[in-house]
């Protein structure tokens, strides 16, 4: 039986490191676009609740969730895909 050993090459293709830096840009990108949206949801959902509109106010705190949630991912996608990188290596 053949055994077929691959690993990630990291020099393979050229223009890689860039690739490396936009991502780390698009990450950063996407946690500021989270904190943007946390505060816009935050808002929201004071104002909804200030003024006795439980509609606004409920979209408010899914959003807080969806903002909070937008953040956790971007900040833990790197571990995320780390972890199954290793369980698809044991497999």
């Amino acid at each position: 039986m053949t055994v077929i050993d691959i690993a990630p090459n990291g020099s393979g293709l050229p223009g890689i490191e860039q690739l490396r830096v936009i991502v780390g840009a698009v990450m950063t990108v996407g946690l500021i676009l989270a904190v943007l949206a946390l505060i816009i949801a935050a808002v929201a959902w004071g104002y909804g609740a200030n003024s006795s509109n439980p509609h606004l106010a409920s979209r408010g705190k899914l959003g807080v969730l969806v903002a909070c949630s937008a953040a956790v991912i971007c900040g833990a996608s790197v571990t995320l895909v780390n972890f199954f990188w290793g369980v698809g290596q044991s497999v």
